[in-house]
């Protein structure tokens, strides 16, 4: 059974405006053919008996007529022409009116299949658009010109659509590249070792050892790199838990645990309370922390400051290093970017990645800022979107600087 064919828009549109138009006439004609018709003429209206017409008439034959019958006479022949001229008058004016009532409303269909037309031509460049964007080619767009109406306001948020899918497409791809390079180099690690030890016929069991040692570095290697791949890919689906949170807390925890080599650090940590997932939050200061240290001087500091405002909390971490420049900064959350100065040290180019990626999540947002004396300063501002349940009731001593056993700095301010 074949679908039954459905009419366009344009074709649905002249017929509404064709028919309101129609309607609207018939209104018209109906109002004006009966206001015309209550004019009655003024006088008797009624008909006159046949002795009345004969007496009309036998005293219109008499020498000397009574004048006040002729009178009568006279007044009834001229209501009966009145009556005659008021139908044929009525009569025409219909006719009249429905014929150019039918020519109007052909007329009016004419102009409205037109008018229909050219109010929906910007949907047919719209239309035209979403055809030839596709995924390998999202360059096409809009660009309509004209009044700004609802179809300019929907031209544009098409276009601001393909401008963030084409960024979206553009930055997957890159980071497939990238994280496909990125696989490559323990996988070829793996593959040197293991060819060097077979194509050595002499090879002994210390060679063996040091085989399997390369390719356990290696694998933990890709390991590391696909536990963050998978990470920032759980980011994309959003929260799945969400608690009460002090990143003062998780800061002091991870502070404990990390490795800060001979590091001066500086630290005033107070309550920042906010909602979010605890795991994602501890990674996100993690990596700061590690990046902070990854990338520092000998001897460096590194600076760690928490806090509440009225209306965010925040996490701050800056570090001594090498001068930076804010043209790189603009790149430095980027996957798997890496400064110049940065290509001799250890990682993939995902810590601050991921680090973006967890406050995205929480709807917080993440700043850079290259430190006039050398190194960078990152702040996480987390909005508070949801009143945080963990506030104390009672007052908090206020936290200390934290003792690293090294040197320690001035608190922040």
């Amino acid at each position: 059974m074949s679908r039954r064919a459905r009419l366009s828009i344009r074709a649905r549109l002249t017929l509404l405006y064709t028919a309101l138009f129609a309607v609207c006439g018939a209104v018209v004609v109906a109002v004006s053919y009966i206001l015309v018709a209550r004019l009655e003429p003024q006088g008797q209206s009624q008909l006159a008996p046949a002795s009345f017409l004969a007496r009309c008439r036998a005293e219109q034959l008499r020498p000397r007529p009574n004048d006040a019958i002729l009178a009568k006479c006279t007044a009834y022949f001229q209501l009966q022409g009145a009556q005659r001229q008021r139908r044929e008058t009525l009569s025409h004016l219909l006719a009249y009116s429905l014929i150019t009532l039918g020519i109007v409303v052909a007329l009016a269909a004419i102009l409205s299949w037109f008018a229909a037309g050219r109010a929906l031509r910007p949907v047919h460049t719209i239309t035209a658009a979403a055809r030839a964007a596709s995924e390998h080619n999202l360059s096409p767009r809009v660009t309509l010109h004209g009044p700004r109406d609802e179809l300019y306001d929907l031209a544009q948020t098409f276009d601001e659509m393909l401008d963030r899918l084409q960024a979206s497409f553009e930055g997957q791809q890159r980071f497939i590249a990238n994280a496909s390079h990125e696989l490559r180099t323990p996988l070829a690690v793996m593959r040197t070792s293991i060819d060097v030890v077979l194509d050595d016929p002499d090879s002994t069991p210390a060679d063996l050892r040091d085989m399997a040692h390369d390719i356990r570095t290696a694998v933990d290697h890709a390991d590391q790199l696909i536990s963050a791949l998978f990470l920032l890919a759980r980011n994309e689906r959003g929260l799945t838990n969400r608690d009460d949170v002090d990143v003062a807390t998780v800061t002091e925890d991870v502070l404990d645990t990390a490795d800060l080599a001979d590091l001066r650090v500086h630290a005033a940590l107070e309550p920042a309370a906010v909602s979010g997932d605890s795991v994602l939050i501890e990674r996100l200061v993690s990596n700061l922390i590690d990046n902070a240290v990854r990338y520092n001087t000998d001897p460096g500091d590194i600076w760690i400051n928490t806090g509440t405002t009225r209306s965010h909390s925040h996490l701050t971490v800056a570090n001594t290093g090498p001068p930076i420049s804010r043209t790189d900064v603009t790149h430095i959350f980027e996957p798997f970017h890496r400064l110049d100065n940065r290509t001799n040290h250890e990682g993939f180019g995902l810590g601050l990645t991921i680090v973006e990626s967890i406050a995205a999540v929480h709807g917080a947002t993440t700043t850079a800022q290259p430190r006039e004396e050398g190194g960078l300063s990152v702040t996480v501002t987390f909005p508070h979107q949801h009143r945080q349940a963990a506030q104390p009731t009672s007052p908090e001593p206020a936290r200390l600087p934290l003792t690293t056993g090294r040197p320690q700095g001035a608190r922040l301010r």
